[in-house]
């Protein structure tokens, strides 16, 4: 593209010269490229709920978003929080630019915080599982009847919540004991530190082959929408739509495969009304609103 001089300089004056210089070479800019984002200079945070330890978190969402790169031309930073409660005050704060949280998380955080939902995992129900040690005797709730059972925090939706609110519709007396993160519930069955915990089936699936041996599903929970990929309010809608276009067109078997998805579809808002029906209080929830937010760990 010519841009025309319209600025006489005289040649003697290499100050103006050189001022003029910069401001056509900044018209030129603008009449290229207006006043749409350079991709190669923006760089947003991707939030991912810490289900499971930052490293594994890490190795199985990085391609994802190298992939999102690839199609959309921004950064990402993959982003996670120490536990659970971290990643709620994290949420809160506002501090990551897209994430993926559960759908409890997205109900409250929409409300509190403006996330704005735009996919979900396609074909997909989120259920709540409790498991015990394959070798106990306990395949039935019943059983639970006082016992201590593991979850990973107040607020995990799958693996807690309802759970929780399905043990209690039961009749069914126990001490919950929260311990961080899925893979810790798992572990703690395991090793026998507890008679049985909760997870939902993805974290489960995605476990070593070797521990996922010693344990067994004794109970599945209703199913409801799964867990929300969604934007901060300060990102522009056009880098939101961009970002959700990438991610449901993403084929990439490897990716998908590690992540234990077959795909993404688009969402919105409503999508999460199963989840709000259910009138969920902070008190029984426990979910955490402000702390000692690390909200970066990667």
């Amino acid at each position: 593209m010519t841009i025309p001089s319209i600025l006489h300089v005289p040649q003697n004056n290499s100050r103006l010269s050189a001022l003029s210089a910069l401001l056509l070479q900044s018209g030129a800019a603008f009449l290229l490229f207006g006043n749409q984002p350079v991709h190669s200079e923006t760089v947003y945070t991707f939030g991912v709920v810490p289900q499971q330890s930052a490293s594994r978190l890490a190795q199985v969402w990085i391609p994802l978003l190298e992939e999102l790169e690839k199609s959309t031309g921004y950064k990402f930073q993959f982003a996670t929080a120490k536990d659970i409660p971290t990643f709620e005050a994290c949420l809160n704060a506002k501090a990551y630019d897209f994430a993926y949280m559960n759908p409890y998380h997205y109900t409250v955080f929409h409300e509190r915080a403006g996330y704005q939902a735009f996919a979900h995992q396609a074909d997909k129900k989120l259920k709540g599982i409790l498991v015990a040690r394959t070798d106990s005797n306990i395949d039935d709730l019943n059983q639970l009847q006082h016992a201590k059972v593991a979850f990973p925090s107040p607020a995990a939706f799958g693996a807690s919540v309802v759970p929780r609110a399905e043990l209690t519709s039961k009749n069914i007396s126990f001490e919950p004991s929260y311990v961080k993160s899925h893979d810790s519930v798992y572990r703690s069955v395991a090793l026998g530190l507890f008679p049985a915990g909760g997870g939902v089936g993805r974290t489960f699936d995605n476990i070593p082959d070797e521990l996922r041996a010693q344990l067994k599903v004794i109970y599945k929970t209703d199913d409801y929408t799964p867990h929300a990929f969604a934007a901060s309010a300060e990102v522009h809608a056009d880098d939101r739509n961009a970002v959700a276009a990438a991610l449901i067109g993403m084929t990439e078997e490897n990716i998908l495969k590690s992540l234990g998805m077959t795909g993404f579809v688009s969402a919105s808002n409503d999508n999460w009304d199963d989840v709000r029906s259910l009138n969920l209080s902070v008190g029984q929830t426990e979910i955490v609103s402000a702390g000692e937010e690390k909200c970066h760990s990667s």
